[in-house]
Formats: C-alpha cells, sequence, structure tokens
C-alpha cells in the first residue's frame, strides 16, 4: 500500500511541474514578435551621483544586447523604436557594515533603487515594469602600508564597485523583460 501510495504521489507531483511553466532561464523571450528595436534614453540620475546614470544605462543596452542574441536592435533614442525602456535611478546609499579592529569602517554596502518600465512604442501599453528595483554591492576600504584606512580609497573604489552594481542591476532588469518574471 505504502509503495503504490509513493508511485502515486510521484506521477501526481511529476504531472503538476510538467505544468506548471518553468523553463530554463535565457531561452527566448516573452516580448511580442512586433518588438524588433528597442529604444533605451539615457536613465534620469535622482540622486547626486555623478554619471550613474550613463554607468547603468550603458550596461542596461550591452545586456540587452548580448542577451538579445541580434533578435533586437538597440538604440539610444525614444523615437522611430517599437518599444521603449526608460526609468530613473531614484536612490544611492552608501553604509558601512565592516569594522577593522580600530573600529573604523572596513567594508561598505552600496545600494541603488531604480524605477524601470518597458513600453510599446505603438500602443502605449506597459509590457514590463518594476518601480522599486533594488540592488546591493560590498565594497571593502583597502588599508595603507601602515594599516591605517586610506579614506580617499573609497572613492577610486566607487567606480569598481558603481560597474559591479550597474552589471547586476543590468543583467537583473534585462532577463525579468525577456523571461516575463
Amino acid at each position: 500500500m505504502k509503495k503504490v501510495l509513493g508511485v502515486t504521489v510521484i506521477v501526481v507531483v511529476s504531472h503538476v511541474l510538467s505544468g506548471c511553466g518553468y523553463a530554463l532561464a535565457g531561452r527566448g523571450s516573452f516580448l511580442p514578435a512586433s518588438i524588433r528595436v528597442v529604444g533605451i534614453p539615457l536613465l534620469e540620475n535622482r540622486t547626486s551621483v555623478a554619471r550613474i546614470d550613463q554607468i547603468v544605462t550603458e550596461k542596461v543596452r550591452t545586456e540587452f544586447i548580448d542577451r538579445g542574441r541580434n533578435r533586437y536592435e538597440i538604440v539610444p533614442r525614444q523615437s522611430g523604436v517599437d518599444a521603449v525602456l526608460s526609468g530613473a535611478i531614484t536612490n544611492i546609499s552608501s553604509s558601512a557594515v565592516g569594522l577593522t579592529e580600530q573600529q573604523q569602517a572596513s567594508r561598505y554596502l552600496f545600494t541603488v533603487t531604480v524605477r524601470v518600465q518597458l513600453t510599446d512604442s505603438r500602443t502605449g501599453q506597459v509590457l514590463w515594469s518594476n518601480d522599486a528595483l533594488t540592488f546591493r554591492e560590498e565594497y571593502d576600504l583597502r588599508t595603507r602600508r601602515d594599516g591605517q584606512l586610506d579614506g580617499a580609497v573609497l572613492l577610486e573604489q566607487e567606480g569598481p564597485a558603481l560597474d559591479r552594481l550597474a552589471t547586476d542591476l543590468a543583467r537583473s532588469v534585462v532577463s525579468a523583460i525577456l523571461e516575463a518574471f
């Protein structure tokens, strides 16, 4: 009896899972076939961090090109396109998350919040949107040879941290759009 029940459960679970819509990430696109040219103009920067809009926008364009596998033409404008990806970087913050033995900040958490929307240019229909995507990246503050923290290094390391953060954000946005998450 237990064996029959076990086999029945396996069959039922297999049947349910086969119809759940599961698919491998990165396969195909859930955008309408009519979307061939996607405009990705510069995102709006509502923060005090210079150039973050340029960095994030470029990463999103690059990721869309890489993931679109020549299916989409990506252009930096809103006119003459099938769909427009628009949005704004609404918040950036950093906070110390690690301390040295001398109780000085040595690791920082960098957080970025964005609002993003993909709209069909012909119909005005919103194909995908998220008003509060949040991404986080941690980075270390290096010490000088004498063991003291070098505050100027924080500014040097923001570039790589922002770059990593922008790359992660771009991957998430494009995956969500292409895979309908």
